[in-house]
């Protein structure tokens, strides 16, 4: 009879972000968290088809409980809306500046890194463009996009909340 293990995902996922902020991108491996978790191998592949696919998963789910925490603001009006955009992005670098600076991580996701930032930005610009409409922008699609692509570049440079907040201000008026 097999054994049950409460909660695998969970732990695979936990145990892999703690190897990999610990020990890098190519010293974490598949056999690596198994063994941390007393895990098979095999059982491991059962929920990840790789290591990348593992970090993706992680990675993905922290980003979508950030963008939750947006949407909920997009009610409070413009400045929170665009605070909690900046907000999340700054979490969201901080939290995994690890793997960012990872030059092994980096070699392996660098073609990936493009798709990534469009499909970043576009869900940044889903977010933005009622904004947009609200306020009469013409052509609301690619000002949402200017202003999500501005967050994303202005956030990674450090740049202050409010440094940024004037500017696209400016621009929703």
């Amino acid at each position: 009879m097999p054994k049950i293990i409460e909660n695998i995902r969970e732990r695979l996922l936990e145990e892999a972000k703690r190897q990999i902020a610990e020990n890098g991108y190519a010293k974490t491996t598949i056999r690596s968290v198994a063994a941390a978790c007393g895990l098979g191998v095999g059982t491991v592949y059962n929920y990840f088809k790789s290591k990348d696919h593992l970090i993706a998963t992680f990675m993905a789910e922290d980003w979508l409980q950030l963008i939750d925490k947006v949407n909920a603001s997009a009610a409070l009006g413009e400045e929170a809306l665009l605070r909690s955009i900046f907000d999340a992005l700054t979490e969201f670098t901080r939290k995994y500046q690890y793997l960012f600076c990872d030059k092994d991580a980096e070699k392996v996701f660098f073609t990936a890194f493009s798709e990534r930032h469009r499909l970043l930005r576009n869900q940044l610009a889903e977010i933005i463009c009622p904004l947009c409409r609200e306020k009469n922008i013409a052509n609301s699609g690619f000002m949402s996009e200017y202003i999500a692509e501005s967050l994303l570049v202005w956030t990674i440079a450090g740049k202050s909340f409010d440094e940024q907040y004037e500017i696209i201000s400016r621009l929703l008026k």
